[in-house]
């Protein structure tokens, strides 16, 4: 649950949440009396096989590509294709934009990338379908000084543009394609044809290999990954994350899987042509570095290398389970009065084995001004007419007047926990802890699964870690996401397991819990 400083709620839901896919964006996918129609993987199968590759062979369309045509052909607005280089996502997208331009009348198609130079191999390989293909050849004509295709007999052009918003920005796309997203200096470009394709009910491809960590790029891949609006599916190497509006297909290996091991490598390497003795040549060259192979090859990262739980880690904590109401619990809060969150988290612990995380509250401060203590106080009586708060977990720097409060009000005992470097790096070693080792679950619901999924381990002078934010910095005015519910979260359980003044590590210790 969310509040904001004026009190207004909104809903969390699961960390997955399923999102149907509607619209008709290019054109409605259909068969009709066993005949397959454009904008279709039946038909663009049986389009395909008539171009030749580079190899001279016909174009076989793999199930990688197939599921990926799949959801673009359902009408969904957004589609990012993320792979390892090398998987032939330029030669396959500059076969959809072939495709689109043949069967959509007057189609409008720009291609653009990090330069002009970058775009130019995306109409290499277009053009190379074209020659090697009588078809093609007979209905499409190439514009090698402008870089621009178009398709005789409907109108339909494909316009390679330079990577400047500035010169970009007289374009009206059915279709907008941004090559190696991850080569932008920001996400200008991309944002400028998302918008532009409304007019017209098109869409936008965007296809790429892993950035920086903490790129603006990199950023909105995560939040696609996680995101509270999306029906998320993980097999392996395999991540697809798909809502109303977009569709994101993301190989590669997991977060916490072994780069050096060429068989899992491979899974996150899904064309046919790349094997294990063709990644074991690369790993091997003499110029290969761990960092290049772990950003081209295993396209990593996905959220970072510092990221402080995987993905993995956190879906296998979720569970069904829920806090029964008028049980009594313990609260953890993490408080800030401005431009950030302070976060509400009940905590059940039935055994050392058996703990639970409800559903946070998150109360967010006024973006012009400071939040209001009743806000929070609001909060946390909301929470106890539900669950009797017992023991109330909290850094009281800055907020000593809600921690004087608290017990007159709710009855409860509340703990100071500092958090120091000291402290902090015991909450993060016990939560780990718990964690993976299953003693710990959690509701799954968006507003821990998001702060979760945004911390780092930060790495302290003295070696140990704690929770931290990826960084304080704005991003186009948006500040980076915070971390408060999982620091909530760790300092409760971290009480818990190792209380600050050495007492056992029992409900007991404190009254029922």
């Amino acid at each position: 649950m969310a509040i904001d400083g004026t009190m207004g709620t909104q809903g969390g839901v699961g960390f997955v949440r399923r999102g149907a896919i509607t619209g008709n964006r290019i054109a409605t996918a259909r068969k009709t009396a066993g005949k397959s129609e454009p904008f279709t993987t039946q038909h663009f199968r049986k389009w395909a096989a008539d171009l030749r590759l580079d190899s001279l062979k016909p174009w076989i369309i793999e199930p990688f590509q197939q599921a990926f045509l799949a959801d673009l052909f359902s009408g969904v607005s957004v589609a990012w294709w993320v792979l390892p280089e090398g998987n032939a996502k330029t030669t396959a997208t500059a076969g959809i934009a072939l495709y689109h331009a043949e069967h959509r009348a007057a189609a409008g198609i720009p291609v653009g990338a990090s330069s002009r130079e970058q775009a130019q191999i995306l109409y290499a390989q277009a053009k190379g379908f074209i020659e090697r293909s009588p078809r093609l050849e007979a209905i499409f004509r190439c514009f090698d000084g402008y870089r621009i295709i178009e398709c005789k007999k409907n109108g339909s052009k494909i316009e390679i543009k330079a990577a400047d918003p500035k010169t970009a920005d007289g374009v009206i796309p059915t279709l907008a394609i941004v090559e190696e997203l991850h080569r932008h200096k920001d996400m200008s470009l991309y944002r400028l044809w998302r918008g532009k394709i409304e007019k017209q009910g098109g869409q936008i491809i965007a296809i790429s290999t892993a950035g920086e960590p903490g790129s603006e790029f990199e950023l909105t891949r995560d939040s696609m990954r996680q995101s509270r609006d999306a029906k998320i599916t993980r097999d392996g190497a395999f991540t697809r994350a798909i809502s109303k509006d977009f569709v994101l297909h993301d190989w590669a290996v997991p977060e916490n899987g072994d780069v050096e091991d060429l068989a899992l490598v491979k899974t996150a390497n899904p064309l046919k042509a790349i094997t294990i003795a063709r990644l074991r040549r690369l790993r091997n060259d003499p110029a290969m570095t761990l960092e290049h192979w772990r950003r081209f090859n295993c396209d990593l990262p996905t959220r970072g290398s510092l990221a402080a739980i995987s993905e993995a880690e956190w879906e296998a904590a979720a569970t069904e389970d829920r806090i029964p109401e008028r049980t009594p619990i313990w609260l953890g809060m993490d408080v800030s009065w401005s431009d950030d969150t302070t976060a509400l988290m009940p905590f059940l612990a039935r055994s050392k084995t058996d703990r639970l995380l409800g559903p946070a509250t998150i109360v967010r401060a006024p973006r012009d001004g400071k939040l209001h203590p009743d806000t929070i106080k609001q909060a946390i009586l909301e929470i106890h007419g539900r669950n009797p708060i017992a023991v109330v977990v909290m850094d009281q720097f800055r907020a000593a007047d809600i921690a004087a409060w608290i017990p007159s009000a709710t009855g409860a005992r509340v703990v100071a926990r500092s958090q120091l470097d000291a402290m902090a790096a015991i909450d993060y070693e016990k939560f780990m802890e718990a964690l993976r080792n299953l003693w710990l679950r959690h509701a799954g619901d968006a507003a821990l699964s998001e702060h979760a999924m945004n911390a780092i381990a930060h790495m302290m002078p003295s070696g140990k870690h704690r929770f931290e934010r990826p960084n304080r910095t704005q991003v186009r005015g948006r500040r980076i996401q915070p971390v408060d519910a999982l620091i909530a979260a760790a300092m409760v359980n971290g009480e818990y397991a190792a209380p600050q003044d050495g007492g056992k590590p029992t409900t007991q210790r404190w009254g029922a819990a």
